[in-house]
């Protein structure tokens, strides 16, 4: 199949389709518009599916559990505050052990903030977001390909794990457009949902679906049971890319379209003869920790420098990782503004010329 000129939302909502997605629920908030409006055009021509605007945010991130709990696939978006309105229905769907996929687009914070790029949510993403002990599998594409190939691919890691699966993206991933090319992800063999809410026909016993334990010995259980599953997610399912990373003495660690701009950078310190590698994780839970201990460990790096679009929040998993191995240093831009190469060289330059 040719490649195609794909606006990033677009493609985002073209590939779920592609994947099987048979009910969007959304609610408009900029910069993820396109995905709702591309589903509500081309849902109605999909024979079983179905598009809805819900009256607000709240109120379709509920939809998706009823309809992830009949055993459909189903998928919603929206942008950062859109997301902190979802988080407890998301919560709820992890707690039922509901698959589906949750697409944010993110902008600047806190509060309002603007419609510019950002990666202000990384904690809200990793760390929880809403109560409760739960994980989301949450990947971070660097590029419309990339998100188009991970969307189809968390349709399935959805229905293997009955776990919720985001995807991170921001901004400039929603709005740039780049060549696509739509092919199949390899199919992984999943279990038959036999747990759905699909009517019994006199056939079997009733499905209940809830997250409701007023036994805490029975809440206990079920708790041990989700975090049992997502010890198999961190064995299984970690992504990253090491790029550059023979003889580096510098470690970039970023994360989605930052990560590309590193790479620009590293261009830029290899002409000047300094050596420099990234670390781009792929998946932000399970986050790729032992690929950055490793790294820690060599003796040619001297220090570590995360470049996130924050006031830096994945730097303190890096920082964890390395366990004091090496100094690890951050630089980011915030509230929407982007960083630049030649800032990124510049801070390299400053770590080096301070690290031990």
């Amino acid at each position: 199949m040719a490649k195609e000129l794909w606006k990033g939302n677009e493609a985002i909502a073209e590939a779920a389709i592609k994947a099987g997605c048979k009910f969007f629920f959304g609610y408009p908030i900029t910069p993820q518009n396109e995905i709702p409006e591309y589903m509500a055009m081309r849902m109605p021509q999909i024979e079983g599916a179905a598009f809805v605007q819900a009256e607000s945010e709240v109120a379709a991130i509920n939809m998706v559990y009823g309809g992830a709990g009949s055993g459909a696939r189903v998928m919603t978006s929206s942008s950062s505050p859109g997301i902190s309105l979802k988080q407890e229905g998301i919560t709820y769907i992890a707690g039922a052990e509901l698959p589906c996929v949750i697409v944010n687009i993110v902008r600047g914070g806190p509060g309002l903030g603007g419609i510019q790029p950002a990666q202000s949510d990384y904690f809200q993403a990793t760390k929880g977001g809403g109560h409760g002990d739960y994980r989301l599998l949450v990947l971070a594409p660097s590029s419309v390909q990339e998100a188009v190939d991970l969307t189809q691919e968390a349709f399935d890691m959805a229905d293997q794990y009955r776990n919720p699966v985001m995807i991170m993206g921001d901004g400039m991933i929603g709005q740039m457009m780049e060549p696509v090319e739509f092919t199949d992800v390899p199919k992984r063999n999943l279990p038959e949902k036999t747990w759905a809410t699909t009517g019994t026909k006199g056939k079997r016993e009733h499905n209940v679906i809830n997250s409701l334990f007023i036994d805490p010995a029975a809440c206990e259980k079920h708790n041990i049971h989700l975090f049992e599953k997502y010890a198999e997610m961190e064995k299984n399912e970690v992504r990253v890319e090491e790029y550059n990373m023979d003889g580096a003495e510098i470690v970039f660690v970023a994360y989605g379209t930052t990560a590309r701009i590193v790479k620009n950078a590293i261009a830029t310190l290899g002409k000047e003869g300094i050596k420099a590698g990234l670390i781009r994780p792929i998946t932000l839970w399970p986050y790729p920790s032992k690929t950055v201990e490793a790294a820690a460990a060599k003796a040619n790096v001297k220090a570590f420098l995360t470049v996130e679009m924050s006031m830096g929040q994945m730097v303190e998993d890096v920082r964890l990782a390395v366990n004091g191995a090496k100094p690890v240093h951050f630089y980011g831009r915030t509230g929407g503004m982007v960083p630049t190469p030649a800032a990124i060289v510049a801070e390299a330059k400053k770590v080096l010329g301070g690290a031990k």
